[in-house]
């Protein structure tokens, strides 16, 4: 039985190496997305362009825009006359952000008094203006303890001291990359396994395995195995460039992470037979891949935390493998976790994984019939 199945694994093996789509699958999308996601998605700020109405010019306000702009996070784009400049200049999208300064200003900080700075910022896109505001809000910290320091004033009485553990300079690179190790090896394996019964059909050579003296259960392994495989491989070259291209360190064990990508591409195998088994063809595979791909995405937390969806919404991602795989890479870059600190989201991963798996093999007997 055994020689049956590795003659169809070498089988299966040599018809995705010999053609040239299934080879580009392979190597050409994991490797652009990679690199895409890898220098594009990013939530930090850089350059961000902004305009400084200030009315107060003395040497405390300059000293503020210099402040600006000497960080690596703002850009001045103009000095502003007059108030009825700000609308237009953020309507226009020219600039982010507006720094106001109070014409007290230098006044209201050489006698002690409380000296506000208004930031008005554009909100159309919630995310971009939160960040804005945050830097902004350190710079403003920074400098009011540096004029306080110089000119003997009292420091502020309550003070916020940041400390990020796990990821001190709070790139935010090293939360969406070890991610994309996950979304890339499902894309992958989803593809290789999903195409493999329908290409059979496809050709007209699925009839033949059929005859053979192979059982419903050997072909599905035969079928499987490859794409379980090359998952593996992928994950692990991706892996490889995360640490060595992109320079996120790998703080946790390497038995832990790979038990989990195991668990995590084994689930998929199973989603992709489902998928292949019912697929009459291999445009209707891709569809189903590309169906399940993207709610997976949506519901793994990959972007937005789980935590923040509707209730039901976040019942229903307890079924999505990436979920759990998301957490143990993201862990075992960033953290050191034991077994059994991981062991919630492995043993989800196994029963989605021998669930799915059964499934495939019952629509694999009913569709060969």
């Amino acid at each position: 039985m055994y020689h049956r199945v590795l003659a169809l694994i070498i089988k299966e093996f040599l018809a995705i190496l010999r053609d040239a789509k299934s080879r580009m699958v392979l190597v050409g999308p994991p490797l652009v997305q990679l690199l895409v996601f890898g220098y594009a998605a990013t939530f930090n700020l850089n350059h961000v362009p902004f305009a400084v109405y200030n009315q107060d010019r003395g040497t405390a306000s300059l000293d503020l825009v210099a402040h600006f702009t000497n960080s690596a996070a703002f850009e001045k784009f103009a000095v502003l006359n007059s108030d009825n400049q700000i609308k237009s200049l953020i309507d226009s999208r020219q600039v982010e952000m507006v720094l106001v300064i109070d014409p007290r200003f230098s006044r209201d900080l050489l006698t002690h008094q409380p000296a506000p700075v208004q930031v008005i910022v554009d909100g159309r896109n919630s995310n971009t203006a939160l960040l804005i505001l945050g830097y902004a809000n350190t710079i403003l910290m920074n400098y009011s303890r540096t004029w306080a320091t110089a000119h003997g004033a009292p420091p502020p009485l309550a003070e916020i001291v940041p400390r990020a553990l796990f990821n001190q300079n709070l790139d935010s690179r090293w939360f969406i990359i070890p991610g994309i190790v996950a979304l890339l090896t499902q894309v992958v394996t989803l593809l290789v396994v999903g195409l493999s019964v329908a290409r059979e059909r496809e050709a007209g050579t699925f009839d033949q395995i059929l005859v053979t003296p192979m059982r419903p259960l050997d072909i599905l392994l035969g079928k499987s195995i490859p794409g379980l495989l090359i998952g593996v491989i992928e994950g692990s070259v991706i892996i490889l460039a995360t640490v060595f291209w992109f320079k996120v360190p790998l703080y946790g064990g390497l038995l832990q992470l790979y038990l989990g990508l195991l668990l995590f591409v084994l689930a998929i195998t199973g989603i992709g037979l489902m998928i292949s088994s019912i697929a009459a063809t291999q445009q209707q595979a891709l569809l189903g891949a590309f169906l399940f791909m993207v709610p997976s995405i949506i519901l793994s937390g990959f972007a937005t935390p789980i935590s923040n969806m509707p209730v039901i919404i976040q019942y229903l991602t307890l079924i999505n493998p990436l979920r759990y795989a998301l957490v143990v890479i993201r862990s075992s870059f960033l953290q050191h976790p034991s077994f059994m600190s991981l062991l919630p989201q492995y043993l989800p991963m196994a029963a989605l994984a021998l669930a799915s798996l059964i499934a495939a093999d019952w629509l694999f007997r009913k569709r060969a019939v």
